[in-house]
């Protein structure tokens, strides 16, 4: 398996992996700080990586899919032993279920999405492709969240809210009403900038 990304986020993905048994051969990062993690060698040329499964392990949404884009290979996701995915949910390829986190029955979560510690996952939520929910984020029920939305921590979706694609929901925020494509919601009451 193969890892694209070297930071933080890279090192909980490759717990997960470890925990679950899964075999990681190599990082590989833009900008190494480290010359490997956890045993595992980080390499500076992505070359033309082939076979075999991969994760992209970025923060970042947009650097998530520009590595998507670039590099057609099979992604894998990576839910770790202590969160709670339900059978009757999906999960797309490529997405990350951090420890504590709780996706409930018949949510749908799309490609390279990280689904951070502690983060809970109401019924019938519909999480686009590139997400970012962090850490003890909350979707209430029957949420949509649009492409490369990022939900900030300890933030809170009420039930039936559609929040737009590329939006950046502050932490804390509780969004209380629909939110257009590419806004930033700053305050910690949602209003619009």
């Amino acid at each position: 398996m193969i890892l694209f990304g070297g930071g933080g986020h890279c090192k909980s993905v490759l717990e997960i992996l470890q925990l679950n048994g899964e075999r990681v051969d190599r990082i590989y990062d833009g900008n190494p700080q480290n010359t490997d993690i956890f045993g595992v060698p980080v390499f500076t040329d992505q070359g033309h990586p082939e076979g075999g499964t991969a994760i992209i392990s970025i923060g970042d949404n947009a650097s998530r899919r520009v590595i998507a884009l670039r590099y057609s290979l099979h992604y894998t996701t990576a839910v770790h032993p202590d969160a709670s995915l339900s059978v009757h949910a999906e999960l797309g390829a490529g997405s990350v279920v951090l420890a504590g986190a709780r996706i409930s029955p018949a949510v749908r979560i799309g490609r390279h999405c990280i689904i951070n510690s502690g983060a809970v996952i109401e019924h019938d939520c519909t999480v686009g492709d590139f997400v970012h929910v962090s850490p003890n984020a909350t979707l209430s029920g029957a949420v949509t969240i649009g492409e490369g939305t990022k939900i900030g921590i300890g933030a809170c979706v009420l039930a039936g809210i559609t929040v737009g694609k590329w939006v950046k929901v502050a932490a804390g925020s509780v969004v209380k009403q629909d939110v257009p494509d590419y806004a930033v919601l700053e305050d910690k009451h949602t209003e619009k900038k």
